[in-house]
């Protein structure tokens, strides 16, 4: 059998191989990925641990806290303020930047992460995640500001995703390709278990809550009907429609085996231009769906060209298979 690779060998070889990655960012991929197994286990404990339910307390989003969205949270700032690798950090849960604290050497990257993605979930044993992306702090003075980390997505230097499901799955790319590692839990490390990820560029399969499709604009309305019409419509095939109320979930089945995956704007809150948040979940989702061969589009253009203008900006998404997303960027620009 060949040797199993694990996390921190693979990021090894990669700092090795032309200098893909430097050493501080390996050591803040093995810091992410520490924290990841401590958040598993919380979530593999459920009610043994006493941690389903809500705390009653709202995020910055004006979303209840899952108890489990607290836990991680405070799981990935704990893990990571004192390795010396960080400057500063930015979460979905929190309103505005953490800067590492004076008691500890700062770093030269940015950390952003979703803690718990999919937490509607948790309490009915489906699968969650934790989404997270890391930027280089621009040079320039000492200290860290919000606009350090108001940067396009195509300027991460890494991004990734850890499930659990029923296995634990870390899906990372820092820019040559996609790598997924699943979760040995008997020798608590994460081994390499597939290489080069690619989405197939056609698909039968999208993703989206159907129960929105009379507050959606024209061409998703567009989209999804010809999808539904299967083979007697103007696609001539028919689709499968699948729905995790979970983007990493959501995700992770298209870089398996292909779809699209849609967050479309609708007009329940038509001054918003989406749901999902650009800087914790479009940017690194849609930068490993890039790197796997797919696209990622807000229907106007490519989502890691956005020039971000807030910290919790959202976004439309529409993201998998590169011809099913240009089809439907193309009925976005059609108008």
């Amino acid at each position: 059998m060949p040797p199993r690779i694990s996390l921190t060998r693979y990021l090894v070889e990669q700092q090795r191989h032309d200098n893909r990655i430097p050493a501080q960012l390996r050591l803040l991929l093995e810091v992410v990925a520490r924290a990841c197994k401590s958040i598993s286990m919380a979530v593999n404990k459920g009610a043994l641990g006493g941690v389903l339910g809500s705390t009653e307390t709202e995020n910055v989003q004006g979303e209840i806290q899952k108890k489990l969205d607290v836990i991680a949270n405070e799981v990935l700032i704990e893990a990571n303020e004192w390795g010396g690798h960080l400057a500063a950090m930015a979460s979905e849960e929190m309103d505005g930047i953490y800067v590492v604290p004076n008691r500890y050497p700062q770093g030269e990257y940015l950390l952003l992460f979703d803690p718990l993605d999919g937490s509607s979930n948790i309490d009915v044993n489906v699968s969650i995640g934790t989404i997270f992306s890391v930027l280089r702090k621009p040079e320039g003075p000492s200290g860290v500001t919000l606009q350090d980390f108001l940067q396009p997505g195509h300027q991460q230097v890494a991004a990734g995703y850890c499930i659990y499901g029923p296995q634990t799955t870390l899906v990372l790319t820092v820019g040559a390709g996609v790598v997924m590692f699943t979760l040995d839990r008997e020798q608590g490390s994460f081994v390499l278990t597939q290489e080069s990820l690619q989405i197939p560029p056609d698909t039968r399969e999208f993703a989206i809550n159907m129960s929105n499709m009379r507050h959606w604009a024209a061409p998703v309305r567009r989209y999804v009907d010809e999808c539904l019409a299967g083979r007697e419509g103007p696609r001539g095939k028919d689709f499968n429609m699948r729905w995790i109320a979970s983007m990493v979930a959501d995700v992770h089945r298209i870089l398996t085996r292909g779809g699209i995956f849609m967050y479309p704007w609708d007009n329940r809150e038509p001054d918003k231009p989406g749901k999902l948040r650009l800087m914790y979940e479009a940017n690194p989702m849609g930068w490993i769906v890039e790197q796997a061969g797919g696209a990622a589009s807000d229907g106007l253009g490519r989502i890691l060209d956005i020039h971000p203008a807030s910290l919790h900006q959202r976004v439309s998404v529409m993201l998998g298979s590169r011809h099913e997303v240009e089809r439907l960027a193309a009925y976005h620009t059609a108008l």
